[in-house]
């Protein structure tokens, strides 16, 4: 059927349709793409709510002959929710916890429910469902049946074939069907009871199919050996045979055995019934010996793995140096020491920290005397956490390399018998070094005998892509020669599918396909996926790509180019996890659960967008002001989480402004945006007459023509002006800069930046800073410089920001000659913007100043915190009262800098408690909050966790929050008054400042 009578065909179903269907450009681009190499447009995108959704569905996929791609999170690595069909997402409808039977262990849950938040649910029960993917923040249930997936503890509870009793969903006819346990396999073929029918008759075929003892041994013969216990390898038809009645003492015949790993191809689950588990011991600790080799680590693995570990993971050369590039993982690497060319992070569980700390010692103690390893520290408490958040963003960090060679997803998934495993990769290292002269990552699950191998590749050359086709197949017939899996747990998907006849023989391969059409005989349910899928090397994301050459404002050499900056997004999907997780990124996508609103997306459409083809003569910025960038950039809030909390360092606020300034340049600049962009010139003709402002901006009559005129939302309130600025204030107080030190005790000097919003807005918490610091024995010094540009980059006025960041460099430079000290600020979003964005935004020349400057740039938070553990700020000058303190943290704060800081500056007072707001972007966000069409997610974004929060404090509870937008947010969102940290410590000193 012709594109024109599929969209005939779904505007009919939309009217009966529960859930949203969607054919526009937009959305169809961000369903192209998931966490591997493919890209290809979707006919359409489904988000079904209801199971008669999922039928029509399936009645339209017969009608039209388009195939349909079950999608839940969109990180699977191997191309499997890649495809030319119909999406059906079931993530942001079907995603219920159903029911949970403590006592026979076992929960029922929709597709779309996230583990890590099914497992939230459980904590009161003291049960857990057992695997964990690195994902699993943002992985679901359904996804994880697809894949079968594994994780890092599968050596302890398996996979999570092992993990499902029972499934419910559709077959490709259309008919409801169960699938479960059968302890009377004969029974299959003469039961006749609905919703069973449907089951036992695709159980009696698939039944009949197996059971010929030539097919059977066969399948022994040519799947993977026993001994591999990671084998995702086709339909696992050798998982089956262990089944009664083809084994007499097996496990009931259960077709979720084979569903699990089979990808959306066969059946649509909309209800999974999974076994839970008790929670594993309470005290653990990890060994992380290190080595000077990929080879001798899996030497080790075989030593560690005589022992009864929780997991043996290994992180190589390459994910240390990843991590090194990644502001979230970067402190983490004190736990790593030398050079090493692979870790082992190896974790014990026990009943006792005695009984952990004996085992783990007893393992260091066998690698020590045959001489595996330089070193071999052992961690425990926080230290756990930390490293094993490394290992998990292994699969984003090596993505974050400059340039296009990437190490890539090819031969990423393979797994061996562990007796094979240091003989295997050896090979594998030979051959990648003498045959393709190729880095290569290794990391993975070591002790279930799989490591992700990812070689570097160009995929925008031809060269790249024959070596990534003529790569695979060399690695298969090694895997095969060692009775391996090429799929370990990722999957076949449209990657290693074609390579399925090599790795289990034709016969098999076309009993694969005698399978599929059991169960799907017309070919819809993910088509083209383990079995009758394209050549590998088609539908690759970078293959025609065109050269970046985008003239750009901001300098983007840090990774390459603009095209290059977005190319970083890996698809792993750290932006999709809720709100639940923690965290702040991606505050939009936390509100509205909308991939199009994800920094994937964003990421994703820009890198469309620059390297779609183009003509010679176009003009380059045009392109870049496309209005499908404009759709995914607008709700972006550019809260600076991506540049830290995404493991490839996609920084999308830094990529939106530059978007903006190009849109601008197109189609022109706003009121509303020169408003903004000049909101420091505004405010200091408002002081002026600042009684008349705050009068005009509060009366309902004239405040809602301000805010109409102004393109605010009228429910929005607008900041006080203050009648004194704090740089006058500071000019005409001079005594207050000093406290009340006596004379002869020296000083040491600070240099305190005046920002634009402290200066007219927030006056008090200016003054409290400095007589605080003041009081603190500090002088304290006001350079000359003008507003910190943050309101007209956000705007994307980058040419405006230019100017004032190039101006500001020459001035402080000169005012703080001679002076080697850090320029402090109280405003999180301005003083860390002279930070962050002004080495890529001020002219070339100015760049080592503005470098150099960026390295002395402290939160008034960090220079406190630094003093204390200098010894030159102590408890001693502060209350020993009693106080409760909610913090909230900014945005900026918390991406670029650190809450560590803040919250060791707030327990200064000896009684002081602090406890953090779990929350992350409080939605304000400068004046994305203030925006008629985006206050409702504003408060949307607000009512996620920080609102419910603070309302529920007592009013004797002080809320502190660094960020004005934040505190502002906080005042219109609950009626509460939030205060800066250093207010907090200025109330508190033991004795008044003058």
């Amino acid at each position: 059927m012709n594109s024109k009578a599929l969209q005939h065909e779904l505007k009919s179903l939309e009217r009966s349709f529960a859930g949203e269907l969607r054919c526009d450009d937009l959305v169809r681009k961000a369903f192209s793409t998931d966490a591997s190499v493919y890209q290809q447009m979707p006919a359409a995108v489904a988000f079904p709510k209801t199971d008669a959704d999922i039928a029509s569905l399936i009645a339209l996929a017969h009608r039209c002959a388009v195939g349909l791609i079950p999608r839940t999170a969109g990180t699977s690595l191997a191309g499997q929710v890649v495809g030319s069909g119909i999406v059906v997402d079931v993530s942001r409808h079907m995603n219920r916890i159903l029911a949970v039977d403590k006592d026979q262990q076992w929960a029922r849950v929709q597709p779309g429910v996230i583990r890590d938040e099914l497992n939230m649910h459980l904590a009161e029960t003291g049960l857990f469902f057992a695997p964990e993917t690195s994902t699993s923040n943002r992985a679901m249930i359904g996804g994880m049946f697809g894949n079968n997936s594994c994780g890092a503890n599968s050596i302890v509870y398996g996979t999570t074939r092992e993990s499902v009793i029972s499934t419910r969903g559709f077959l490709a006819s259309g008919e409801f069907a169960r699938f479960g346990p059968v302890d009377e396999v004969t029974a299959v073929r003469i039961q006749r009871d609905d919703p069973e029918l449907a089951a036992n008759r695709i159980a009696s075929l698939i039944v009949d199919a197996l059971s010929d003892l030539v097919v059977q041994r066969s399948i022994r013969r040519e799947f993977p050996k026993p001994s591999v216990s990671r084998r995702n390898t086709g339909y696992a038809l050798d998982r089956l045979l262990d089944c009664q009645p083809f084994c007499s003492n097996g496990e009931p015949f259960n077709l979720c055995k084979l569903l699990a790993g089979s990808e959306g191809t066969l059946f649509l689950s909309t209800e999974i019934q999974v076994r839970l588990h008790p929670l594993p011991a309470g005290f653990n600790g990890v060994y992380c010996p290190h080595f000077h080799s990929i080879v001798d680590a899996t030497r080790a693995t075989q030593i560690v793995m005589r022992h009864p570990v929780f997991h043996c993971e290994l992180i190589d050369r390459m994910i240390l140096l990843g991590a090194g590039r990644n502001a979230q993982q970067r402190p983490h690497l004190q736990y790593f020491s030398g050079d090493p060319a692979a870790v082992l992070i190896v974790e014990v569980r026990d009943k006792s920290a005695n009984d952990v700390q004996l085992r783990l010692q007893q393992i260091q103690d066998e690698l020590k005397q045959i001489g595996l390893g330089f070193h071999h520290p052992m961690w425990f408490g926080e230290a756990i956490t930390h490293i094993n958040e490394v290992r998990r963003a292994g699969l984003g960090v090596v993505a974050n390399v400059i340039g296009d060679d990437k190490p890539t997803t090819v031969i990423e998934d393979t797994a061996v018998s562990i007796d094979d495993l240091p003989a295997y990769i050896g090979e594998v290292e030979q051959l990648l070094r003498s045959k393709y002269g190729s880095e290569c990552v290794f990391y993975g699950h070591a002790g279930a005998g799989e490591l992700h191998l990812r070689p570097v590749l160009n995929l925008k050359t031809n060269e790249g892509i024959a070596r990534f086709r003529n790569m695979a197949f060399d690695v298969a017939r090694l895997v095969k020669r060692f009775g391996g899996s090429l799929s370990g747990e990722h999957g076949d998907g449209r990657l290693r599918a074609e390579l399925l006849p090599l790795m289990i023989g034709d016969d098999n391969y076309q009993l694969l396909q005698q399978i599929k059409r059991i169960w799907d005989p017309n070919n819809i349910f993910n088509p083209g996926k383990i079995v009758n899928a394209p050549p590998m090397s088609e539908s690759l994301r970078y293959s025609s790509m065109a050269s970046d050459d985008v003239p750009t404002i901001m300098d983007f050499s840090n990774s390459g180019s603009l095209l290059q900056s977005a190319e970083m997004c890996s698809g792993v999907g750290e932006c999709r996890k809720s709100h639940l997780s923690g965290g702040v990124m991606c505050p939009s996508y936390m509100a509205t659960r909308d991939e199009v609103h994800s920094t994937r997306a964003r990421a994703n459409i820009l890198r469309q967008t620059l390297s779609a083809p183009r003509s010679v003569n176009i003009d380059l910025r045009k392109q870049l002001a496309n209005r499908e960038v404009y759709q995914v950039m607008d709700l972006c809030l550019s809260c600076k989480a991506c540049k830290s909390e995404c493991p490839s360092n996609v920084d999308v606020a830094k990529m939106k402004a530059e978007f903006l300034q190009a849109w601008h340049d197109v189609h022109g600049v706003s009121v509303r945006t020169r408003i903004v962009a000049n909101i420091d010139r505004l405010n200091r003709l408002a002081s002026y007459v600042a009684p008349l402002a705050n009068w005009l901006g509060r009366n309902k009559f004239t405040g809602r023509i301000l805010k109409r005129l102004a393109g605010f939302h009228p429910d929005r309130s607008l900041p006080r002006v203050q009648r004194m600025s704090f740089r006058k204030w500071f000019e005409t107080n001079p005594d207050q800069r000093c406290g009340i030190n006596d004379q002869d005790r020296s000083r040491e000097r600070i240099f305190l930046f005046c920002d634009e919003f402290t200066n007219f807005n927030d006056v008090p918490v200016g003054i409290a800073a400095v007589q605080l610091l003041g009081a603190l024995d500090y002088e304290v010094s006001m350079p000359r410089h003008l507003e910190s540009g943050r309101a007209s980059i956000s705007s994307g006025l980058l040419r405006r920001a230019q100017g004032i960041a190039d101006r500001n460099i020459e001035m402080l430079v000169s005012s703080m000659a001679g002076f080697s000290g850090p320029l402090v600020g109280i405003e999180p979003s301005a003083i860390l913007t002279l930070r962050d964005e002004y080495p890529d935004l001020v002219s070339r020349f100015n760049r080592p100043r503005a470098r150099e400057l960026a390295s002395r740039i402290m939160t008034i938070d960090e220079y406190i915190s630094s003093e204390m553990s200098a010894g030159r700020i102590d408890s001693s000058r502060f209350t020993v009262q009693s106080k409760q303190i909610r913090l909230h943290g900014h945005c900026h704060q918390r991406a670029l800098s650190s809450m560590r800081d803040t919250i060791r500056m707030l327990q200064l007072p000896r009684n002081y408690t602090v406890r953090m707001i779990p929350s992350g972007c409080c939605g304000m966000a400068g004046s994305f909050g203030y925006e008629r069409e985006h206050f409702d997610l504003s408060q949307k974004i607000g009512e996620l966790v920080l609102f419910p929060a603070v309302r529920a404090e007592s009013p004797d509870t002080i809320i502190a929050a660094p960020g004005t937008s934040c505190r502002h947010q906080i005042l219109d969102g609950t009626g509460r008054t939030a205060v800066h940290p250093v207010q907090i410590l200025h109330q508190a000193l033991a004795r008044p400042a003058r």
